[in-house]
C-alpha cells in the first residue's frame, strides 16, 4: 500500500474529488507498444505516461480487481525512482523518465497485476490524475456446441410434461366429455324417435288398406245370379 500518509491522503482526495484535475495540465497514459490491446501471461508489459510538463515528478498507482489502490513508484524530475518501501529497485517493476514521458514496466505480468493503472502528478500544490489504463487478460470465448448434420438427437429418453400442460389437457378432456356426451345422447334419442315414427306409420297404413285390390285394373263387383227362362 501507500508508504506515506500524506501521499495516501492526496490519492484519496484525487479519486474522490474529480474537480481537482485541472484543465491546463494534460496527461495521457497508454501502452508503449501500440499494437497490443491486452497483456499476456508471463510477458513484459510497458506503459508510459505523457505529461505536458517535464519539470515535475510522477506517481504510478495500481487499482486492482478488488478496488484496492496500490502505490508502485515515484519518479522525480531528476530523475530518481523510489518504489514501495523507500527502495530504489523492485523485483516486479521498472521505472524510467525520458523527457515528458514517465515509463513503467511490469516485468512478468500475472493475474494480480490486472486492473487499472494511473499516473499522478503534483504541480503548484495541485494533484492531477491521468485517465485509467485498463490492463486485463483477453477474454476467451468458447463457441456453443453444434449438432453435426445427419446426426439426430436421441429421442428414447422419457420426458416429463410440465404441470401446466397436464392441467390444460385434463381441462380439455373434461370439456369434451360435457359437450360430446350429451350431444351423442340427443342424436341417439332422435334416431330412436325416427325409427318408432316410421314403424307406427307403416302399421297405420296397413290397418287402413284392408280392401281387395282390383284385378287387371277393374273395380270389384258383386257377382249376379243368372236369370232362368221358363
Amino acid at each position: 500500500m501507500v508508504g506515506s500518509p500524506v501521499l495516501l491522503l492526496l490519492l484519496a482526495l484525487g479519486l474522490c474529488c474529480p474537480g481537482i484535475r485541472g484543465q491546463s495540465y494534460s496527461m495521457r497514459i497508454r501502452f508503449r507498444d501500440r499494437t497490443i490491446t491486452h497483456p499476456q501471461l508471463g510477458q513484459r508489459l510497458e506503459l508510459e505516461c505523457e505529461s505536458s510538463k517535464e519539470d515535475s515528478g510522477a506517481f504510478w498507482v495500481h487499482l486492482d480487481k478488488s478496488q484496492t489502490l496500490h502505490f508502485i513508484v515515484y519518479i522525480s524530475y531528476l530523475p530518481r525512482v523510489t518504489f514501495q518501501g523507500n527502495v530504489q529497485t523492485s523485483s516486479r517493476y521498472e521505472a524510467t523518465k525520458n523527457g515528458r514521458f514517465y515509463q513503467l514496466a511490469v516485468k512478468s505480468f500475472t493475474s494480480q497485476d490486472e486492473g487499472y493503472y494511473f499516473c499522478l502528478m503534483n504541480s503548484n500544490q495541485m494533484l492531477f490524475f491521468s485517465p485509467g489504463q485498463p490492463a486485463f487478460f483477453p477474454v476467451i470465448t468458447t463457441a456453443a456446441p453444434t449438432t453435426p448434420r445427419g446426426i439426430t438427437e436421441n429421442t428414447n429418453c422419457v420426458t416429463t410434461p410440465e404441470p401446466d400442460t397436464i392441467s390444460q389437457k385434463e381441462l380439455t378432456f373434461f370439456c369434451d366429455i360435457f359437450i360430446w356426451v350429451p350431444l351423442a345422447g340427443l342424436c341417439l334419442l332422435l334416431l330412436i324417435a325416427l325409427v318408432l315414427t316410421i314403424a307406427l306409420c307403416q302399421q297405420t297404413r296397413r290397418r287402413r288398406c284392408r280392401c281387395k285390390r282390383p284385378v287387371h285394373g277393374k273395380p270389384y263387383t258383386k257377382p249376379t245370379m243368372p236369370s232362368r227362362h221358363i
